[in-house]
């Protein structure tokens, strides 16, 4: 069960505290890090894994038990978006479809998957999805060009675009690393607002459903 620093985090991360993503990067990066190096070589391969399980989790937000013990649930996300690298790159995956495992190495089974009534949308619904993301990204980006955010905007070109790493994102626009993490949370975040303001069924995006915060611009 998680402890009350745990509930406390998670609770200012879900009020947009930047502080609060720092600390929780700061807390679990190097040991998602180290768990996806043991499995992968490539540093830059590893980092952006590590990235995806953390914009996972923000994606996960609105549905998420604080009551769950956090470290656990970073490593599953990150245990997931590993096999899905492995998968994509025709290696066979070295850990079990359905299986977590936490920083000391330690496994458990979490049951059968999702029923592929939940993983096979209907092309109808991915056409709602698509054209409500590229609204969504759309007045995002336009927002911060007319707000003057150009180095985010470099940032998000850069990893969305050219395909580059956090690293070599991070040593082109001379910024912390960290800050590349803090414009992708920042981004995610707030094409998800968008995307709730858009008032879509439930039945299209189910995760957005149980959110009742305010979109509120950067």
């Amino acid at each position: 069960m998680a402890n009350q620093a745990e509930k406390l985090l998670v609770q200012r991360i879900r009020d947009g505290q930047e502080e609060a993503w720092q600390e929780l990067i700061g807390q679990f990066e190097g040991r998602l890090f180290a768990y996806v190096h043991r499995r992968i070589a490539d540093r830059a391969t590893c980092e952006d894994i590590v990235q995806e399980a953390f914009m996972g989790f923000v994606n996960s937000l609105p549905n998420f038990d604080e009551n769950r013990p956090l470290e656990s649930f970073l490593f599953s996300i990150c245990s997931n978006k590993l096999t899905d690298h492995l998968r994509r790159s025709g290696r066979r995956p070295t850990i079990p479809m359905y299986t977590t495992e936490d920083s000391q190495g330690h496994r458990s089974f979490t049951g059968p998957g999702r029923a592929a009534s939940t993983l096979f949308r209907s092309q109808e619904r991915k056409n709602i999805e698509v054209a409500a993301l590229e609204e969504a990204i759309r007045e995002q980006t336009e927002h911060w060009k007319s707000t003057g955010k150009w180095e985010k905007l470099k940032c998000l070109e850069l990893i969305m675009v050219a395909g580059l790493a956090n690293r070599a994102v991070a040593d082109q626009l001379n910024i912390p690393q960290t800050q590349v993490a803090n414009y992708k949370f920042e981004f995610v975040t707030r094409v998800r607002d968008r995307v709730k303001a858009q008032n879509i069924s439930a039945d299209v995006f189910p995760e957005l459903a149980n959110q009742t915060d305010e979109m509120s611009d950067a």
